[in-house]
């Protein structure tokens, strides 16, 4: 992992903490981007602050890799969304997308997502947070093994 940036990890990790935490006090409210997500079609009751939120998360990221780069990459290469393997035939855009589908239909099944279960369910203790991201990183593991893409 040549490109492992201990203080930028550090920063991001106590920033998405910082925000899970701002949203539980102030509303109530579990950080977990799957819920607030899946939450808006068919609308619940409360859709303004999940819509706010979803902008606000995605403004930041704009606005952190406008202003920065090459933060967290190692390098002065701009971040890049990842490729399919050339060896599977598989354009990128249709790898991409079943990914996505994958990853919604994970959450779905998991009842929840990586921020949900692994920054604010293990902030709370729950086992049934624990056992949702210990199977995160097994699947993670052997995806990165089979497909080779890191």
């Amino acid at each position: 992992m040549e490109s492992f940036t201990p203080l930028t990890a550090a920063l991001g990790g106590a920033l998405i903490g910082l925000a899970a935490a701002v949203l539980w006090l102030g509303n109530g409210r579990i950080a977990g981007i799957s819920g607030i997500f899946g939450q808006l079609l068919p609308p619940a009751q409360t859709v303004v602050w999940r819509v706010v939120f979803l902008v606000a998360l995605i403004a930041a990221t704009f606005a952190a890799a406008q202003l920065f780069p090459a933060l967290g990459v190692g390098g002065e290469t701009p971040a890049r969304l990842v490729e399919a393997p050339a060896a599977w035939g598989v354009p990128t855009p249709v790898w991409l997308a079943i990914a996505g589908l994958l990853t919604g239909l994970g959450t779905k099944i998991g009842n929840g997502c990586t921020s949900g279960h692994g920054v604010c369910g293990l902030a709370r203790l729950s086992l049934r947070s624990l056992v949702a991201v210990l199977v995160f990183f097994g699947v993670a593991v052997i995806t990165v093994t089979v497909t080779g893409v890191v």
